[in-house]
């Protein structure tokens, strides 16, 4: 298209597919203000999903792309981070210091999904969003050990809440720092699904972009709870590449559809594992579960993570990789299944609740 006015200009930019994410602007950002004068291209656009890290190539593929549509001899991008409130599921209300409930599930254990969880978190918050995690898994809790803080308790100021822990820049909570480690949580339904209920409602969270939650494999009573009482905006599903996993996990895909929950997409974990000492390359668990799961079920892939000893290390040390070597590729990886994991909550229905005030009738006296 020929961009000649400030109205061609702000459509254009909304047109361009970010490369980092394969999504267009106009599907997760808002172009805030732009102008064409004096030789000289001006747009200043709000991103809706965390990705500091991919600014500057972004502005890049911005100023590349409205130079080669413009007469402008120069062209400035100003990128802001504005993450906002979206929607969730049937009448559960928001919890007022959470924007955004993402589930991280899986239909069975042994997926890694708990890893994935961690290290998402933790690139969301690097990326410039502020982040909790909930640990929902009451009765294999992990993540207060993945984040070194095993042994730690939460403390009640008020004797009704609790205040998060903290790892690593993360607000946390789990049922892990409240009970003893080599405890079994011998308990049934009810008693789990209020436990969870409290962890989600009684912690005073602090002022939250995202509060990811690491769910139990399986679709039973913590995954209904979750649907009835937790105000979800967005589920992800995690697997592995072969069938007796995709099996599960499509399952699990499918419980979120049916309760209302919006899939932000699929991560595969254990795509492949490249050889530490002769780089070869080899899908050992298979190829295409992730693809086939989304082809039928209509959904992105948000990532294809890397098996990788270093990263179950890590995180078995209590330095997820995301900390322990922030610059290596598999770290990378989790950087940029973040950026769409954002981008797939950014371009979901936002919450307009809080546009509305509260309706009062008063009778006549």
């Amino acid at each position: 298209m020929t961009v000649s006015t400030e109205s061609d200009l702000s459509k254009y930019l909304n047109s361009i597919e970010l490369l980092v994410i394969g999504r267009p602007l106009s599907e997760v950002g808002r172009v805030r203000a732009v102008s064409l004068a004096g030789g000289v291209a001006k747009a200043s656009i709000d991103l809706g999903f965390p990705c500091e890290s991919a600014h500057a190539s972004i502005r890049e593929q911005l100023v590349e792309a409205v130079s080669g549509e413009t007469a402008a001899a120069r062209v400035e991008i100003d990128l802001q981070t504005k993450i906002i409130r979206h929607a969730v599921q049937g009448t559960v209300k928001p919890i007022k210091a959470v924007k955004n409930i993402i589930a991280v599930a899986s239909g069975k254990g042994g997926v890694g999904k708990s890893t994935v969880s961690a290290n998402i978190a933790l690139a969301l918050s690097r990326e410039g969003a502020q982040v909790g995690i909930l640990d929902a898994d009451i009765y294999g809790p992990s993540q207060p050990h993945m984040m070194g803080i095993v042994g730690e308790q939460p403390v009640s100021e008020d004797g009704k809440t609790l205040l998060p822990l903290r790892a690593h820049g993360l607000q946390l909570m789990s049922i892990g720092a409240l009970v003893d480690p080599d405890q079994p949580m011998v308990w049934r339904g009810p008693m789990v699904t209020s436990a969870l209920s409290q962890l989600t409602h009684q912690t005073q969270w602090e002022g939250l972009d995202y509060l990811v939650v690491d769910m139990p494999p399986g679709t039973g009573d913590i995954q209904l709870t979750l649907a009835q009482q937790v105000p979800v905006s967005g589920a992800v599903i995690v697997t592995t590449p072969q069938d007796i996993a995709t099996i599960d996990a499509r399952k699990g895909l499918a419980m979120f559809r049916k309760v209302s929950i919006a899939v932000l997409g699929v991560v595969e974990n254990m795509s492949t594992h490249v050889c530490s000492n002769c780089g070869h390359e080899e899908a050992i668990f298979g190829e295409g579960g992730a693809k086939r799961m989304s082809r039928d079920f209509d959904v992105r892939i948000l990532g294809q993570l890397p098996l990788s000893a270093q990263v179950r290390e890590q995180t078995d040390s209590g330095l997820p990789t995301l900390i322990a070597e922030p610059d290596s590729a598999e770290a990378r990886a989790f950087r940029e299944a973040a950026w769409k994991i954002g981008a797939a909550q950014a371009a979901e229905r936002p919450d307009h609740t809080s546009k509305f005030g509260t309706i009062v009738v008063e009778g006549n006296a």
